[in-house]
């Protein structure tokens, strides 16, 4: 019997290729990249204080573009590349079409879907990082800070857990789509990073609020649902565990926002759309590296979990420790992605389950990946405590990793320009930053001239002339 006509290899579509496998990749990184832009670029820009949206939403921009060249240019190979040492590929290019075009290390389908799939992971991780730098970071050192972070701290953690060669995946850590290395480093990064900037200004530091809320929950709603991407492309084929993935995402998701909303209604009197919006992505980050290898229920108590100790830590621990008082992290990248990071991680060694498991990994050694829930009830607790063990080892690695590779890296671009704005320009926010502003509202026309930044032409694009009538502005 053979095959229909389009099922036939060639050349473009060799035998090994699934074509069903290839399409879902290349959708879900696409979707991972809508979560950055314009996801998070949207939410930074309209959760942050007006003077400062263009400014947020920038960092955001420039990081995703930055990481996509330098991920090609030597950040794959070294994540996913032949092993240099045993946390650390060698650096080379993924240029070449007989690179490209060949089968990648896992999956049906060719190099370049992996390369583009993980590069949007990459990028997602420095602008999460932002998050906890804008409204004071000098824009000069972010150019800078992007590369070298990227380089010298997010390959580390990429190739140590994810890459088949890197030495605590073969220990056997679970960290089903970035749990460790996504968001426990970018929460912790994230927050060295904002220790050695220094906080905002005295005035933004106490009065920040955000310029558009319902533009703030369009960005959060593409976060959302960009995670089907997240999550469901984890399993690296278009199969029962990522659609399991996907269906745990949003349960967990889900739980994790009403349980603060439950929360914040309780202690403080009214529901809060912040809060809620931080319940969703303490729930999309805790179930992150569990999301194809536990069961539903368990997607449920972790969206509990999720959803109560980072509001715990945020709403209570943090007016309590010192140093929590003392860093300012105005999108609260702390708790929303090291504490939930760390917190998925730790649930993840306890609620996997070992057919889960099986049928993600793959491999000949699959029954090392037991939780400690199924540990106790099969009789075999040592393997599951062997397999907490792990994860916290992990744990401690990623924290260790990004708050030393950080910190020299803050230290070293405070060498070459300021790491943070002027106190002028603080004051002033996109407009000294940038020349530009965010919004031009018609009362505020007098202060709005057209930038000459990008002009193709030498005349004046527009000329604005303010009527009589209040309010009333005339374009000519």
């Amino acid at each position: 019997m053979e095959l229909p006509s389009n099922l036939l290899p060639d050349e473009a579509s060799p035998e090994w290729m699934n074509k069903g496998d290839n399409a879902w990749q290349l959708t879900a990184a696409t979707l991972v990249g809508l979560q950055s832009i314009p996801g998070l670029v949207i939410l930074y820009g309209s959760l942050v204080k007006k003077k400062w949206a263009i400014n947020s939403a920038f960092m955001a921009f420039y990081a995703f573009a930055m990481v996509i060249v330098c991920w090609v240019g030597w950040g794959f190979r070294m994540s996913f590349g032949d092993k240099l040492v045993f946390f650390l590929g060698k650096p080379a290019v993924a240029l070449d079409e007989k690179f490209l075009l060949g089968r990648a290390f896992l999956g049906n389908f060719p190099t370049a879907t992996m390369v583009f799939f993980q590069s949007v992971f990459a990028a997602i991780t420095l602008v999460l990082i932002a998050g906890a730098l804008l409204g004071r970071m000098n824009f000069r050192a972010w150019i800078l800070f992007v590369p070298l972070w990227f380089t010298f701290s997010y390959t580390i953690a990429a190739f140590s857990i994810w890459c088949p060669e890197g030495w605590l995946a073969k220990l056997g850590v679970i960290d089903f789509a970035g749990g460790f290395v996504i968001h426990l480093s970018a929460g912790v990064a994230g927050f060295t990073a904002a220790f050695w900037v220094g906080p905002r200004a005295e005035k933004d530091r106490h009065n920040f609020p955000p310029n558009n809320i319902i533009l703030m929950l369009a960005g959060a709603g593409l976060l959302w649902m960009g995670w089907s991407g997240f999550n469901g492309g984890a399993s690296f084929a278009a199969s029962a565990i990522s659609g399991l993935a996907v269906l745990n995402t949003h349960v967990c998701t889900a739980t994790s926002l009403l349980t603060w909303l439950l929360l914040d209604s309780f202690f403080f009197g009214k529901p809060s759309v912040l809060g809620a919006m931080q319940g969703m992505i303490t729930g999309l980050v805790c179930i992150t590296p569990a999301a194809g290898v536990v069961q539903c229920w368990a997607a449920i108590l972790m969206g509990i979990i999720s959803g109560s100790v980072p509001w715990y830590t945020m709403m209570v621990l943090h007016k309590k420790v010192n140093l929590l008082k003392l860093v300012d992290d105005p999108m609260a990248i702390f708790h929303t992605h090291a504490v939930a990071g760390g917190l998925g991680g730790i649930l993840t060694g306890f609620f996997a389950v070992p057919k889960l498991c099986r049928l993600f990994y793959m491999v000949p050694d699959w029954e090392k990946y037991l939780g400690l829930a199924y540990g106790l009830q099969n009789g075999r607790t040592s393997a599951g405590f062997k397999q907490m063990g792990i994860q916290v080892a992990a744990m401690l690695f990623v924290i260790i990793l990004n708050i030393v590779m950080t910190s020299i890296i803050c230290w070293f671009i405070g060498l070459i320009v300021p790491l943070r704005l002027s106190d002028e320009e603080l004051q002033t926010g996109d407009d000294a930053v940038h020349g530009e502003q965010a919004f031009a509202l018609s009362h505020d026309a007098d202060r709005f001239v057209t930038s000459n930044h990008n002009k193709v032409y030498d005349t004046d694009e527009f000329s604005y002339v303010a009527s009589k009538s209040i309010g009333e502005v005339q374009m000519v």
